[in-house]
């Protein structure tokens, strides 16, 4: 399906891939792991054709199709969300168009002979193209892809840019899905998902005919959807046969010979050494020393991933709030004529874990400000316990990172002064460390923007957490430990 030739992708100094051959055939579902860095965007870019490889080759079949979902930036404007999603049809629509011009034209009593007869066999081919395409199904497909990512039929007729930028995402996705490219990259694309759409995905992906590679932080969607995972590390990538579950267990097996493996060669590489340099000088011994250094001169060294970093954190000491938390009281929350809440009734206490279930649009996220003081009920009440010290973090808190202002300089502007001298070891504590808190919010990456966004409410001690979709953009191991 697609091969990768000897391919080395390097940004400066730094090597990301070093003469890499790998490949995947049609109908492989791939995962692609590694740790933050290791170049799994990148890859994907090479394969969609929009960067090009230092060194070496990718070779396509002639009549590959490649769809590519990046991480963010999308956007759709100038079409009703419907028309923007059926342009994935486009030669469809086209032959629909043409088919509908030619029976006009064929009407015409005063149509030569001879452009009749050409009109028919175009008819003849254009209807047959239509017909082994499912052109008759184009309405059915959209409706089934849209409301499986979550879209009303309610949503069909709006303008594609009113769309916020996860919706924007998942027009995207919908357009990438209903094209069927025989090669499918898909950049974390459950993150801007509810459940339900993450559930209809792994069920669309699951049946896909034909290739899929995909980065994603979801171990459940990775053990639903894929057939193999492709870990990058070294500069390299390592194939696992099986879901993600199954790849944990192989890998840690394989690091743990490899660890064995290089432990053994620095002990006989170190004997070898201890031997010349005691018997350099003692011509008796000039033959074996000889050899010795000509055996170290073959020798190729191992090398082991080292141990990934993981973040790590605590909470600061707070007070204990009072045994009540929040209530709210006959709330009613509407915007114009969508009533979201109507004579709600709500007690929190302390030592409560609560998740807010429910389909895209019923009212989690205003549910959440309401309760964190954010945004003001119509009507009822809101009422806080004794001594709670709340911090909430909002759906969209990465984006409303400062991208002048380093990560430093983020922490240090919204912390308390006696939380400063701790700025350094939250930040390390997030893997931002060294020349990494010098640089600009605007140029981190997805994952690094939530770490700092996560970080930055540590400044502050608090005994009431709200936390809006905390984990996107998360990698694996982020997410357990938050």
């Amino acid at each position: 399906m697609i091969q990768l030739q000897s391919l080395t992708k390097r940004f400066g100094e730094r090597v990301l891939l070093d003469a890499v051959t790998w490949q995947v055939g049609d109908g492989e579902r791939v995962g692609l792991c590694g740790p933050n860095g290791a170049g799994k965007t990148t890859l994907l870019r090479m394969l969609a054709g929009f960067d090009e490889p230092d060194a070496g080759h990718i070779t396509r079949p002639t009549a590959t199709t490649v769809g590519y979902l990046p991480q963010d930036g999308l956007s759709h404007t100038g079409r009703s969300l419907v028309d923007e999603v059926s342009q994935a049809f486009g030669p469809l629509l086209d032959a629909r168009a043409e088919i509908s011009r030619i029976e006009h034209a064929l009407a015409d009593p005063a149509l030569p002979d001879g452009e009749h007869e050409a009109l028919l066999v175009r008819y003849h081919d254009l209807t047959e193209f239509f017909r082994q395409h499912e052109g008759h199904a184009i309405e059915l497909r959209v409706t089934q892809v849209l409301e499986g990512l979550g879209f009303s039929k309610a949503d069909f007729e709006k303008p594609a840019e009113t769309f916020s930028g996860g919706w924007q995402m998942r027009i995207a996705l919908a357009k990438l899905l209903l094209g069927r490219p025989t090669l499918l990259l898909l950049d974390e694309p459950t993150n801007h998902l509810d459940l339900d759409a993450r559930n209809w995905l792994e069920e669309y992906l699951a049946t896909y005919p034909y290739a899929v590679i995909l980065v994603s932080h979801d171990r459940f969607f990775l053990d639903s959807v894929v057939t193999r995972i492709a870990e990058i590390s070294l500069r390299t990538v390592t194939d696992y046969v099986g879901n993600y579950s199954k790849y944990l267990v192989e890998r840690d097996t394989r690091l743990e010979q490899m660890r064995k493996a290089k432990h053994e060669q620095d002990e006989e590489i170190a004997r070898m050494r201890a031997f010349i340099d005691r018997f350099r000088y003692q011509a008796t011994k000039a033959a074996q020393v000889q050899s010795r250094i000509k055996m170290m001169d073959k020798i190729v060294r191992l090398e082991v991933p080292p141990e990934r970093k993981r973040v790590h954190f605590t909470f600061p000491t707070c007070p204990k709030s009072g045994r009540t938390v929040l209530e709210l009281q006959d709330v009613r929350k509407a915007y114009g004529g969508n009533v979201v809440f109507r004579g709600v009734n709500l007690h929190i206490e302390r030592g409560d874990r609560i998740a807010l279930v429910a389909p895209n649009g019923a009212g989690k996220s205003t549910l959440m400000r309401m309760l964190a003081g954010a945004e003001a009920p119509d009507a009822g009440t809101r009422r806080e316990g004794h001594q709670v010290v709340m911090q909430y973090f909002a759906q969209d808190e990465a984006a409303r990172l400062e991208p002048t202002k380093t990560v430093y300089q983020t922490l240090e502007a919204g912390s308390p002064v006696g939380m400063v001298p701790m700025i350094r070891n939250i930040l390390g504590g997030f893997l931002f460390s060294g020349d990494d808190i010098d640089k600009k919010a605007g140029v981190l990456s997805g994952g690094e923007r939530t770490r700092l966004a996560v970080a930055r409410m540590l400044l502050t001690p608090a005994n009431t957490l709200l936390l809006d979709e905390p984990t996107n953009h998360l990698d694996l191991d982020s997410k357990d430990v938050l």
